[in-house]
């Protein structure tokens, strides 16, 4: 007996093409188009036979863990207003990694820039800002290219 659930895939008429013109078209990533076949060969619907887990994923190259997840995905998003959302990824809330420099800190670093020199210089080098940055306790620790992309962000031009 096999240790995953029997998951039984029911497309409407609707999926089912939404899910063929990904497949056909093939404008989406190749997993999205993996998925799609994945759901596209396990439909129970209407006039269609099912193909069974191992036979899907012997000609897709796949696991049967990834077709099972594949399922559960589709059937837990299933519902909402684009009918094929559950071949998609989902889209992260917060970053892997939260920015070093935030709006407040792109501000102190533009004013940095937009003071006067230091003393012998005629004018602020992006090395300069940054290590002033640093300096200042500003950031822990900031590149040259990074100040030159603030910059940029908040440069404006001739009037």
């Amino acid at each position: 007996m096999s240790k995953y659930r029997k998951l039984n895939i029911i497309l409407t008429k609707e999926e089912r093409s939404e899910l063929e013109s990904v497949v056909c078209k093939g404008n989406s990533g190749a997993m999205e188009i993996r998925r799609a076949n994945v759901l596209l060969m396990a439909d129970r619907g209407e006039g269609h036979e099912r193909v069974k887990d191992v036979d899907i994923a012997k000609a897709l190259g796949i696991t049967i863990q990834a077709i099972h997840d594949i399922k559960v995905r589709f059937l837990e998003r299933k519902g909402g207003e684009d009918p094929v959302q559950g071949i998609r990824r989902k889209k992260r809330e917060t970053p892997p990694v939260a920015p070093k420099i935030t709006g407040d800190v792109a501000a102190r670093i533009t004013a940095i820039a937009c003071s006067e020199p230091p003393e012998g210089r005629s004018r602020w080098t992006l090395r300069l800002i940054a290590d002033r940055a640093v300096e200042l306790q500003i950031v822990d620790s900031v590149s040259h290219t990074e100040v030159g992309r603030i910059l940029k962000k908040t440069a404006s031009g001739p009037i």
